[in-house]
C-alpha cells in the first residue's frame, strides 16, 4: 500500500515458506566479500536523502511493490524491452517515485566502486538495506538486516495484476492478501505505519471527498475537517498529478502519527482508515497510536518477515551487473 504510498494470490513458483527463506538469509552476510557494504549503501542512501524527502517514501514503496509480486528479487527495478513490458511499467507501478529507483542505482555504483566489492552484491540486498536506512534517516528505527537475496530472472507487468493492495481494500481483503505471504494481520498494520512518510495523488481519493459510492457525497468515514482540508488541495476537477502527504501533521517523520490519525478518522484512503472502523484491528491502532516503542518493534519485525518473501537462491537468480537490466 505504500504510496500511493500503496506499499503491496501469489502462488508464485519460487516463493519460499518463511522457514526456508530464514534458512538462506542471514545478518553480515557479505563479511567476507564486501565487509564495509551497509556503510557503503548507507552512506549513498545518506546522500540521496539530503537532496529530497522523497528518496523515504519512495524507497520504502519500491521495496514493498518488488516482495509482493514475486518476492524480494529487485524485479521491479528491471527497464521493460523492446521484447517485454516489466513490472514498473504496470499501471499501478507508473507512480512509483523515481527517487526510489535513483537510490538503488546509486547505492549499487557506490558499492560495485569499491574494491573487491564488484558485482558482488545483490540489488535485492541493497534495495532491502535502503529500506532500512531511509526509515532510520526519517527518525525511524534502525535494525540488522538479514542478507543473502540473489536478483530474479524476470520481470513481466501482467505478474503485478492482483498483488498490490488497492485504496479501497477492506480488512478482509488486506489480511487475505498479506496471509498469502505469510505475513499476519499484525504484520500488515505494522507496515501500513509506514504510511507516516508516505504520499499519494488526488485522483486515489477524489471519490472518498467528492462522489463516495458514486452518490454525491463524502464518505462518512472521514473526518469532516479533514475533508476540507483535502478539498483545499484536490480540487473537484481533479488533477492526477497532485500529490498529498498521507500524514497531514508530521508527513516527514517517521513516528506513530499514522494511528493517532487514524483515531481522529484522518485515514487517506479506505484502506487505511478501516484499521480502526473495524474492531478487529483497533486494538493495535490504539496501543501503536500510544506507544511508539511498541510499534517500532512491532514494524522492525514485520519488515523482517516482509524481506524472506521469494528469497531466490541457486540457478533461481543471479546478481546483476546493472539493477534494471538481466545479465
Amino acid at each position: 500500500m505504500f504510496g500511493v504510498v500503496v506499499v503491496w494470490a501469489v502462488a508464485l513458483n519460487l516463493c519460499l515458506f518463511p522457514n526456508e527463506a530464514s534458512a538462506l538469509l542471514r545478518r553480515n552476510y557479505y563479511a567476507n566479500t564486501c565487509p564495509n557494504v551497509e556503510k557503503i549503501v548507507r552512506d549513498a542512501v545518506t546522500q540521496k536523502f539530503h537532496q529530497t524527502f522523497v528518496t523515504v517514501p519512495g524507497t520504502l514503496r519500491l521495496f514493498f511493490h518488488d516482495c509482493f509480486v514475486q518476492g524480494c528479487d529487485a524485479s521491479v527495478i528491471i527497464a521493460s524491452t523492446a521484447n517485454n513490458t516489466a513490472e514498473k511499467d504496470n499501471p499501478i507501478n507508473l507512480s512509483l517515485a523515481g527517487d526510489g529507483f535513483d537510490t538503488v542505482i546509486k547505492a549499487k555504483a557506490a558499492v560495485d566502486a569499491t574494491p573487491g566489492c564488484k558485482n558482488k552484491v545483490s540489488c535485492a540486498d541493497i534495495l532491502a538495506m535502503a529500506a532500512r536506512d531511509v526509515v532510520a534517516l526519517a527518525g525511524g528505527p534502525s535494525y540488522a538486516v538479514e542478507l543473502g537475496r540473489l536478483d530474479g530472472l524476470r520481470s513481466i507487468s501482467s505478474n503485478v495484476e492482483g498483488k498490490l493492495p488497492l485504496p479501497s481494500f477492506n480488512l478482509d481483503q488486506l489480511t487475505s492478501l498479506f496471509a498469502s505471504h505469510h505475513l499476519s494481520r499484525a504484520d500488515m498494520i505494522a507496515l501500513s505505519g509506514a504510511h507516516t512518510v508516505g504520499f499519494s495523488h488526488c485522483n486515489q481519493i477524489a471519490n472518498r471527498i467528492y462522489n463516495y459510492s458514486r452518490k454525491k457525497k463524502v464518505d462518512p468515514m472521514i473526518n469532516k475537517t479533514y475533508v476540507g482540508e483535502l478539498r483545499s488541495t484536490c480540487h473537484k476537477d481533479v488533477d492526477p498529478r497532485v500529490a498529498i502527504g498521507i500524514d497531514p501533521n508530521t508527513p516527514q517523520v517517521f513516528d506513530n502519527m499514522y494511528y493517532k490519525n487514524l483515531q481522529q478518522r484522518k485515514g487517506l484512503f479506505t484502506s487505511d482508515q478501516i484499521l480502526y472502523t473495524d474492531g478487529r484491528s483497533r486494538l493495535l491502532v490504539n496501543l501503536w497510536a500510544s506507544n511508539s516503542a511498541a510499534f517500532e518493534r512491532a514494524f522492525v519485525a514485520a519488515m523482517t518477515r516482509l524481506g524472506r518473501v521469494g528469497v531466490k537462491s541457486g540457478s533461481q537468480g543471479n546478481i546483476r551487473r546493472d539493477c534494471s537490466v538481466f545479465n
